[in-house]
């Protein structure tokens, strides 16, 4: 996170504001709870709040990525 940029620029506070972000819709926070509960979604609680940082849900989805372009590389190897 940039020294510029405070906390509360990079706090995501419920699943509403989680599912916006991700998918545009804050009508999609049960995938939110979904992704949290089964994909290791990098999410967090404060009190009964879900909460996440932008940061860190960037960086999930870079990791994700990364792990689908490998996997269909491997596929492509044992294919070929």
């Amino acid at each position: 996170m940039p020294l510029t940029e405070s906390l509360g620029d990079d706090l995501l506070q419920g699943a509403d504001q989680i599912a916006h972000f991700l998918f545009g819709d804050a009508a999609r926070r049960r995938r939110v709870y979904h992704l949290a509960e089964n994909s290791r979604l990098p999410v967090f609680k404060i009190g009964a709040l879900i909460c996440g940082r932008k940061s860190s849900l960037l960086a999930w989805i870079a990791e994700q990525e990364q792990h689908s372009i490998r996997g269909a590389a491997t596929d492509d190897a044992k294919a070929g």
